[in-house]
C-alpha cells in the first residue's frame, strides 16, 4: 500500500531533509512540500493526504492551528526545534512529536508509530467498536455478555494479570479478561506501554523517571523492555 505525504515547513533545510527520508521509503509517496500551512491548504484540497509532517511554529498560521481548522485531518507528525510544544502536539493525537534537528533513526520510529497505527485501524475486532461519542473516543469491552463504553480520556492506566486488565479511571476500575497486547492495540497514541503490565494514559501522567512513572500517589514501574517509549512520553 502507497501512503501520500505532506511536508509543511517554512525552513527549506528542514523539507529538504524530510524529503531524502521519505525518499528512503518504498511505500511513502511525497505529494508536495511546502513553505507555509496557506500553500497546503490547497494541496489538501485537491489531494488526499494519508500523513503529514507540520512544522508548529511558522509565520502568519501556527501548524497546530492550521491543524485544528481542517475539516478532514490526517495521520500528523509534529517537527519543531522547541520541546515545550510537545504536549500540544500530544493533545491533538498526533502520531509523534519530531524535536529538530531529525535523525533518520527517530524519523523512522515515528513511520514506524503510523505504520501500526494503519494496521491496527484496518483490523477488525469482533466484540469491539472504536467511535466517537459527542467528541469522546471510545470503545466497548465485554464483560458479563455486555457491552460497556469505556472513554480514552477517563482512564488513567491500564494494568494487567493473567488473562485479564483492570481499566483504572478516576472514579472506578472496570475488569475484563482480555490480554493487555490485545487492548493495546484498540486504544490510539494517547496511550504508551511501559512495562509488560502496564499501559499508561500520558494525559495522566505527573512525574516521571528512567525507572518509573508518577500519576498522582501511584507509582508504575518502567520494564527494561520498554525503556524505548520513554520518548513518547515527552
Amino acid at each position: 500500500m502507497i501512503y501520500y505525504c505532506l511536508i509543511v515547513d517554512d525552513e527549506p533545510l528542514a523539507r529538504e531533509l524530510i524529503e531524502a527520508y521519505i525518499d528512503k521509503l518504498s511505500n511513502f509517496t511525497l505529494v508536495a512540500s511546502c513553505k507555509s500551512a496557506i500553500e497546503a491548504s490547497s494541496v489538501l484540497i485537491e489531494t488526499k493526504i494519508d500523513l503529514l509532517f507540520l512544522d508548529i511554529e511558522m509565520p502568519q498560521l501556527k501548524g497546530i492551528d492550521f491543524f485544528k481548522s481542517l475539516s478532514y485531518k490526517p495521520e500528523v507528525i509534529f517537527t519543531t526545534a522547541y520541546r515545550d510544544y510537545a504536549l500540544d502536539g500530544f493533545e491533538l493525537n498526533a502520531v509523534d512529536y519530531l524535536l529538530k534537528p531529525i535523525f533518520f533513526e527517530r524519523f523512522f520510529s515515528a513511520i514506524q508509530r503510523f505504520l501500526k497505527l494503519k494496521e491496527n485501524g484496518t483490523s477488525t475486532a469482533s466484540i469491539t467498536t472504536t467511535e466517537t461519542y459527542e467528541n469522546k473516543k471510545s470503545i466497548f469491552v465485554n464483560k458479563a455478555k455486555k457491552q460497556i463504553r469505556v472513554f480514552f480520556d477517563d482512564v488513567v492506566y491500564i494494568e494487567s494479570f493473567k488473562d485479564y486488565i483492570k481499566i483504572h479511571s478516576a472514579n472506578k476500575t472496570l475488569t475484563i479478561k482480555e490480554s493487555i497486547s490485545s487492548f493495546e492495540k484498540r486504544i490510539d497514541n494517547r496511550f504508551v506501554r511501559v512495562h509488560r503490565s502496564y499501559i499508561v494514559n500520558k494525559t495522566k501522567i505527573t512525574a516521571y523517571t528512567k525507572h518509573d512513572i508518577e500519576i498522582d500517589d501511584i507509582e508504575i514501574p518502567i520494564g527494561n523492555s520498554y525503556k524505548h517509549n520513554i520518548v513518547y512520553l515527552k
